[in-house]
């Protein structure tokens, strides 16, 4: 299961990703969208990293919570550092969209799971 929600989280971060370059006509080269990604990637990384020491279920929402704060969190650190730049703007986007995907399906995978025992 725990493959399943990394895969899942890395295609929500690709999603974002994907249509923010679009939406600001960055372009939608490889190049471009790996530039884009890799500080949210590895803030996921480590979100997941935190999730699995802890031993944790990654469907449950304190796990899922773990993982996008620490997305967003070191994701937008590493850009700075990276000289990529962020606006409070920016935060907020990724904050609503990552937040509500990543938790998002989580809740409703938790409650299609319970009613259905």
């Amino acid at each position: 299961m725990t493959r399943y929600w990394v895969a899942v989280d890395l295609a929500i971060v690709l999603i974002f990703v994907i249509i923010g370059r679009h939406n600001h006509h960055h372009g939608d080269s490889l190049s471009g969208i790996v530039s884009t990604t890799w500080p949210f990637a590895v803030g996921l990384a480590i979100g997941w990293l935190i999730v699995l020491l802890r031993h944790q279920d990654g469907v449950s929402l304190s796990a899922g919570s773990e993982v996008f704060l620490s997305t967003v969190a070191f994701g937008m650190i590493l850009r700075v550092i990276a000289g990529q730049g962020i606006a409070f703007a920016f935060i907020v986007v990724a904050l609503v969209f990552l937040g509500a995907l990543m938790l998002g399906l989580r809740l409703l995978c938790l409650r299609y799971f319970h009613a259905s025992q």
